[in-house]
């Protein structure tokens, strides 16, 4: 009997995004604006090739990260079992230092008040926010931006020491993208296995993991046994802190911060279906290659109904169900067959997707003389020019590029279907046939990734306890002294603190997505342009 879950997942297309980083510092804002994890960012954006953060957080033969199958078969932590991981914790030798990250820093100001008259300009000079010293500033979360295939750096990439020197060599003529990353959010999540107290978990109802600080002891297991270092250690509570999927919008229908903000519009939020019995079988698989297919094999049709009521029997809500059938996660992973997961090599079951990049390959073809959007040179590309398409494959597919392959080619079939109709041409039914796709999935697709509108987008039901009548205030995961608690000093609740509140977010919610005017008190700090501010203009009585 099939054991149905229920997971919120995204799916980022990278072919649009611009490494503008509105992402990190919204997600900074609101989640690690305070001491303790200045150096923390659970949303960060990459160039590719580079080092990443923290620095070469893909090698795991260093760092340990993720699952391994032992000689019979059976999935491990890589980092070791229940006996060493007990013989080292008081001294976890196997994890990131803050060099690996960077050491955070503030600015002197004061120097440039205080300093003595002299001929020369009196400057800022950098000092350590953990130590409060005088330091040189030598590396960051996003030193190496815009810095991808330079020698200095792709040289040390860990995925392009896998292709070899041939690659090395020509990489910089080759393309140049960004990857965002926040916590996979994974179906089978080594962090969880990991953690020795038990306080990491993933919560049944919409798959998101999360840090219970009250559990949380501080060993760092969870930091060693993530292969995405997406777990951090905050150095003023002694806890372990990571993204939480910003639940308390979640709860309400609301994106996740870093999707709200996007500048590209590249995020989807949508509910896939899983088998939850299988997924130490499909994890198991023995071949890396094959670990993209085992996830597949994981997913279900909610518009089966077997499924359903299979989903059902395992008590997931109607509104759930109809959030499924809707969802764009799974048109995207599973209908359109374009979106890849992170290094499924982990064997942790990641699910924040990606949709590869095809702009670089039409670039490369500008460049040379040929029109970057003819179908016949678009096909040609994807096949001559194996560079990229081994690196994506390191990244996406265990190394298959089969899989990589088969996505960039349905992109350009779409994006050569649609420059015809733009210049009003016929539609070419056989530019579709040979990514294997209709004429109507090229305008499904389209329509999805060029047009959708913010419902689409973000296809997210309410919590399960959100019922009428029955709401009551959450504890958040980080909601202690000096937590975020999604609020601050200039959001909507500014001035006293204010509890995170399942009924806040409702509020934010109706502000966010309601064309009408509000008129309930608005603060200047954060004024989205709706209502009048209480105050500001008098009244037309006292007029």
């Amino acid at each position: 009997m099939t054991r149905v879950m229920a997971q919120i997942a995204m799916v980022m297309n990278l072919d649009k995004c611009i490494g503008c980083h509105t992402c990190s510092v919204t997600c900074k804002q609101t989640w690690t604006n305070r001491s303790g994890v200045e150096y923390v960012w659970f949303n960060n954006v990459e160039t590719r090739p580079g080092l990443g953060y923290p620095r070469r957080y893909q090698d795991q033969e260093k760092w340990k990260g993720g699952w391994q199958l032992d000689r019979k078969g059976r999935l491990t932590l890589k980092s070791g079992g229940r006996l060493r991981r007990l013989l080292s914790i008081f001294a976890n030798p196997i994890m990131p230092s803050i060099q690996d990250y960077y050491e955070p820093w503030t600015y002197d100001y004061e120097n440039l008040t205080s300093a003595p008259l002299s001929a020369d300009t009196p400057v800022a000079p950098p000092r350590s926010l953990i130590s409060n010293e005088p330091m040189a500033v030598r590396w960051s979360a996003n030193w190496d931006d815009d810095l991808g295939g330079g020698p200095a750096l792709a040289a040390r990439d860990p995925v392009v020491e896998k292709i070899g020197d041939r690659v090395r060599l020509d990489f910089e003529n080759a393309f140049m993208f960004y990857l965002p990353r926040i916590c996979e959010h994974c179906i089978n999540p080594a962090c969880v296995a990991a953690c020795p107290s038990g306080a990491l978990y993933k919560r049944s109802e919409d798959g998101i993991v999360l840090v219970d600080q009250d559990r949380c002891r501080g060993w760092r297991m969870c930091v060693t046994g993530c292969p995405y270092k997406k777990v951090y250690f905050n150095h003023k509570t002694g806890k372990a802190e990571k993204c939480t999927f910003c639940y308390p919008r979640v709860e309400v229908g609301l994106p996740t911060v870093c999707s709200e903000t996007c500048v590209g519009r590249l995020r989807y939020l949508g509910v896939i279906l899983y088998d939850a019995d299988r997924v130490t079988e499909a994890a198991s698989v023995p071949d890396d290659r094959d670990l993209y297919e085992a996830q597949l094999s994981l997913f279900l049709d909610p518009r089966d109904p077997e499924v359903a009521e299979a989903a059902a029997r395992s008590g997931i809500p109607d509104d759930w169900m109809a959030a499924a059938r809707r969802s764009p996660i799974h048109d995207l992973i599973m209908k359109y067959r374009i979106a890849l997961p992170l290094h499924p090599e982990y064997r942790t079951m990641p699910m924040v997707w990606y949709v590869p990049p095809l702009s670089p390959v039409v670039d490369a073809l500008a460049g040379s003389g040929h029109d970057g959007e003819d179908a016949g040179n678009l096909f040609g590309a994807i096949e001559t020019l194996r560079i990229p398409v081994e690196y994506l494959a390191e990244l996406f597919t265990a190394g298959d590029p089969a899989p990589v392959t088969a996505s960039l080619r349905r992109l350009a079939a779409m994006r050569a279907h649609m420059r015809r109709i733009n210049l009003g041409e016929e539609p070419d039914p056989s530019i579709a046939a040979r990514a294997g796709l209709t004429g109507d999935d090229i305008d499904g697709m389209y329509r999805l990734l060029a047009l959708a509108r913010y419902d689409e987008r973000y296809v997210i039901p309410t919590a399960y306890a959100a019922q009428p009548g029955s709401v009551e205030e959450i504890g958040c995961s980080l909601d202690y002294d000096g937590g975020p608690g999604m609020t601050g000093p200039f959001g909507e609740a500014s001035g006293q603190p204010v509890p995170v509140a399942i009924e806040n977010f409702h509020s934010l919610r109706q502000r966010q997505t309601s064309e009408d005017v509000t008129h309930e008190r608005v603060n200047l700090l954060n004024w989205d342009g709706k209502g009048v501010p209480k105050g500001m203009f008098p009244k037309k009585e006292d007029r």
